[in-house]
């Protein structure tokens, strides 16, 4: 399996995993000229911006680990045009959120960064 396909494997398992907390997913794999949120979410009023990684070994770490600063910053920054050019504000409650597969292991972390 190449790497697109296993990504795309974990972001469905992912999908799953959010629907079952009870979230309303709004849109996957959103992109800009800036960069790509995997997962845009709605929990009641908050609107949530999900990172997807999976970690078939520990060996460079665990999945959550890989989403470090420089990707958050990025994150950060495409959520703010996503705001701005689908809602026209930047004032809508939103948090940022990290969902983890090390093999079979799943890792949510709410407000991660």
């Amino acid at each position: 399996m190449n790497k697109k396909a296993i990504g795309s494997k974990w972001e469905a398992a992912a999908r799953e995993y959010i629907k079952m907390c009870g979230y309303k997913i709004l849109c996957c794999n959103y992109q800009c000229s800036i960069g790509e949120i995997d997962i845009i979410a709605q929990e009641q009023k908050t609107m949530v911006f999900i990172e997807v990684k999976f970690r078939s070994s520990g060996r460079y770490g665990t999945a959550i680990e890989a989403v470090d600063n420089r990707k958050q910053q990025k994150i950060r920054q495409v959520a703010a045009y996503f705001l701005i050019t689908t809602y026209h504000t930047e004032s809508i409650p939103c948090r940022f959120d990290v969902l983890g597969f090390d093999n079979e292991n799943i890792t949510y972390i709410k407000n991660a960064f």
